[in-house]
């Protein structure tokens, strides 16, 4: 398969499970509708962000972008495969949804299809809950090893290793949340198997994200919950501005502020 043909089934799929995402949040909060915007890449392409802001989410968003052009001189080093040129296309899928319920946990979720002179997919998925429940914990992480395992039995092990390092806060000392899986440079030198990967954990994220919110979304919650998350979503925003990659990517790429930015809860609290 040529590649242009893989960067086409790429992108389509991420728009397609973008649409599969907001459907199934759309239905579970039953008053909250997405709201899309579209922006320009100062390469060229784009993307395209879709918020919501409902009874049960209280700001979600899922983007999806298809971007190309030129990694700048100082940022050119830290990426694979631009050795030889510093030109880039890259597309892919970013979820974070806030909840209303402090009973209810934060959630991330992207994958990505990246090509230089070389081509891989990376992504992950997390799960950040303000009161940590075992239950909820046993079954996000069942789901990604379900995915993992459809494809590769090492994979689960590996990557939920480097879900637990990379979302980690060297100055707090301390984890983002719960962890789940974390994978870049992902080429086994076979693209199709590789996308069938993406694929499923794609959809066994959003199984696992509609379940977790579907058990909880309707419970009471107390004003010192409340607290309790915005305090947690203090530590949130501290690693997406501080350590996330992506965040930076995006920046270093010319992308939209307003999307990279999406990740930001819509309230949050420090001692």
């Amino acid at each position: 398969m040529k590649i242009d043909q893989k960067k086409e089934i790429a992108s389509m799929w991420f728009k397609s499970l973008r649409d599969q995402f907001c459907e199934s949040f759309e239905a579970l909060d039953g008053e909250g509708k997405f709201k899309r915007k579209k922006w320009p890449h100062k390469g060229s392409g784009g993307g395209e962000i879709s918020i919501m802001k409902g009874k049960v989410f209280e700001k979600v968003g899922v983007n999806i972008s298809t971007v190309s052009g030129k990694f700048s001189e100082d940022y050119r080093a830290q990426i694979k495969g631009t050795e030889k040129s510093a030109k880039y296309w890259a597309s892919g899928i970013s979820l974070v949804a806030h909840m209303q319920s402090p009973k209810v946990p934060a959630f991330h979720f992207n994958t990505r299809f990246l090509v230089t002179n070389d081509l891989w997919f990376g992504g992950g998925a997390d799960m950040t809950p303000t009161i940590v429940n075992q239950n909820d914990t046993s079954l996000f992480h069942s789901k990604l090893e379900e995915a993992c395992d459809l494809n590769n039995e090492k994979y689960y092990k590996e990557f939920k290793k480097k879900c637990d390092e990379y979302f980690y806060l060297p100055h707090r000392e301390e984890s983002r949340g719960e962890g789940g899986i974390f994978f870049d440079h992902l080429n086994t030198d076979d693209w199709d198997k590789d996308f069938k990967f993406i694929k499923d954990v794609g959809l066994k994220t959003l199984e696992a994200i509609t379940s977790i919110i579907k058990e909880h979304k309707d419970k009471d919650w107390s004003e010192d919950e409340k607290e309790q998350q915005l305090l947690k979503r203090g530590r949130y925003v501290e690693f997406n501005l501080i350590w996330d990659r992506g965040t930076l990517f995006g920046l270093k790429t010319g992308g939209s502020t307003e999307a990279i930015l999406m990740s930001m809860p819509p309230s949050a609290k420090w001692i």
